[in-house]
């Protein structure tokens, strides 16, 4: 491409940028191009920083591998939160401790829409017009409100908690575009939000891997998180819970994480930063087998039906005509599954965060 900025320096070359001749700069995004120029830029013994979580989230831990080959470090601070710090505290700050889950609410369009929905009562469609004409959604929203975005970043930050690979095509995976202006007045009946949270925790089996909208009450740390900011909770075994809170996005915190990436492979020029993520696969605990309480609309008034499958259930009632609320006792997703097949007219469930 064309040089586009140049000092004594630095070039910045498309989305490519090179910082004296030791290290460089990807901010292309796409996978391709990007792994091909990464991978030789490291195996040239370059360092690299990189915002790209598609890059990350297929290829980190070979990455990670050819930089400490090679003396070098693969550095991605921006690929996951935008300005917030949150990869260096998992690498540096945090190792002392047992991870015991992260929930993050990791893509602020998606934040931006169930925001707008829950204080104006808007249905989906026209929140999603207003975020597309505001640049805050793509013509295109579908890595957004389906989920695949937030699901590359959980894989990240899932595989740096446990030091192995976790494959994002493996985490169960559902987006936004299923939620209504009912059920924000369902949520707001019972006195919580919904949030699209990526998360991943440790449970007595393995480790449960997920990015699903969430009921969340006002006692959880990611409750008040609005608009198109990002928050990520991390809860050790020692250390307690820490929230990090701040811009998920935009031109400005990228690149404020960006170069804290350079000034950190600047200081360790010729000593591989510590990132401990392996290449072995971690294989993650089946999702069905995770447990929660799952709040759920159906048609009709028929609350005998609804006692017969469900068993012990807690309605709600957010003035809703012709349809019933309740929310079930923790069950497993398979049991779930397995009790709403029992009624033909359900409309709608959605997870609550415990």
């Amino acid at each position: 491409g064309d040089v586009i900025t140049k000092s004594s320096q630095a070039y910045v070359v498309r989305g490519i940028g090179l910082i004296n001749d030791m290290e460089e700069i990807e901010v292309m995004g796409g996978l391709k191009t990007a792994y091909d120029f990464v991978k030789k830029s490291l195996l040239a013994g370059k360092s690299v920083c990189t915002s790209n979580k598609e890059l990350v989230a297929k290829y980190g831990a070979e990455l990670i591998q050819i930089a400490k080959d090679h003396n070098r470090n693969f550095l991605f601070e921006a690929s996951v939160g935008g300005g917030i710090p949150i990869i260096r505290p998992l690498n540096q700050h945090i190792t002392a401790d047992e991870i015991c889950e992260i929930a993050g609410i990791l893509n602020g369009t998606t934040n931006y829409i169930l925001t707008k929905m829950d204080k104006e009562g808007a249905d989906f469609q026209t929140v999603l017009a207003q975020a597309q004409e505001l640049g805050y959604a793509e013509r295109n929203p579908s890595a957004d409100i389906e989920g695949f975005d937030a699901v590359r970043k959980i894989a990240i930050l899932a595989s740096l908690a446990y030091g192995k690979s976790v494959d994002f095509e493996d985490v169960y995976t559902e987006g936004i575009t299923n939620i209504t202006d009912i059920d924000f007045k369902y949520a707001a009946a019972m006195g919580k939000s919904i949030k699209l949270l990526g998360k991943c925790k440790k449970e007595a089996n393995g480790i449960v891997a997920s990015v699903t909208p969430r009921l969340l009450s006002p006692s959880h740390p990611l409750f008040n998180v609005e608009g198109v900011v990002n928050g990520i909770l991390v809860r050790g075994n020692m250390v307690g819970d820490l929230v990090f809170i701040g811009s998920g996005a935009g031109k400005l915190p990228t690149a404020s994480a960006v170069v804290s990436d350079v000034v950190d492979a600047v200081r360790h020029l010729n000593i591989p930063v510590t990132v401990i993520w392996d290449k072995e696969k971690l294989e993650l605990l089946e999702f069905g087998k995770s447990r929660k309480s799952f709040f759920v609309r159906v048609e009709g008034d028929e609350k005998d039906k609804i006692e017969e499958a469900f068993e012990n259930v807690t309605y709600i009632d957010a003035g809703i005509e012709n349809e019933i609320g309740f929310v079930t006792r923790p069950m497993s997703e398979d049991e779930f599954k397995a009790a709403s097949e029992k009624l033909e007219n359900i409309i709608t469930r959605i997870r609550i965060e415990e």
